[in-house]
């Protein structure tokens, strides 16, 4: 599998893991708990396989940016937490700066 494939299989899985930390209710939950232990031990153990290829500041800017991003709309979705336009604008600014990054000569 290509590398840039483990890295996007590691984030959902680190998103998963982070949008189910405040289902543990302080990991009191046994079903969310082993959610969020088994979302990021794989979390890792993808990473590692993108890591063979990929340096390891890109690959966790990516990570990152990708990773707050999709945890906020997770956030937004069911957890109810609203953004304003500075919230927006810098979760804007986080994608804008991943892009930026893919985008450059020579990026990996």
């Amino acid at each position: 599998m290509p590398n840039w494939a483990w890295l996007a299989i590691a984030i959902v899985s680190e998103v998963v893991a982070t949008s189910f930390l405040k289902a543990t209710e302080g990991f009191s939950r046994p079903v969310p708990s082993i959610i969020v232990a088994i979302g990021y031990a794989a979390a890792f153990y993808f990473l590692s396989f993108a890591l063979r290829s990929i340096p390891v500041g890109v690959a966790y800017a990516i990570w990152s940016g990708a990773g707050v991003v999709m945890v906020t709309g997770v956030a937004w979705i069911a957890y109810g937490q609203k953004l304003d336009a500075v919230a927006l604008g810098a979760i804007g600014l986080i994608v804008a700066g991943v892009v930026i990054l893919n985008l450059r000569p020579g990026h990996g």
